[in-house]
């Protein structure tokens, strides 16, 4: 499969729930190319400026999902979104200090 750079990214479903899908915060994997996204068993492709909620595709399934840098202040979701932001386990203690400069991530979800 070729994988190179890893991020971790926030990861939103838009399909069929507006801006309250389920979201997570985990480590995406990218192409050698840049332009297929992995996350977990799922592949993503860009919609090329054509999607109407998403900025990206699942390959398998074509739901359109909004993948995008986790902003260090927490505010991932759209602002009429709503609806907890999954934190992998994998990516939590990461994500808290380099990310959103916070330590004791034990605590946090």
């Amino acid at each position: 499969m070729g994988r190179t750079k890893t991020r971790i990214m926030y990861i939103e479903l838009k399909e069929g729930h507006g801006d309250s899908g389920p979201a997570h915060i985990g480590r995406v994997h990218f192409s050698h190319s840049g332009r297929t996204l992995y996350y977990k068993d799922k592949q993503f492709r860009s919609c090329g400026g054509r999607g109407i909620a998403g900025n990206y595709f699942d390959v398998e399934t074509g739901e359109e999902y909004w993948i995008s840098g986790p902003k260090k202040n927490g505010q991932d979701r759209h602002w009429a979104g709503s609806g907890p932001v999954e934190i992998d386990p994998d990516v939590a203690d990461e994500y808290w200090k380099d990310i959103r400069g916070e330590s004791a991530s034990a605590t946090r979800r």
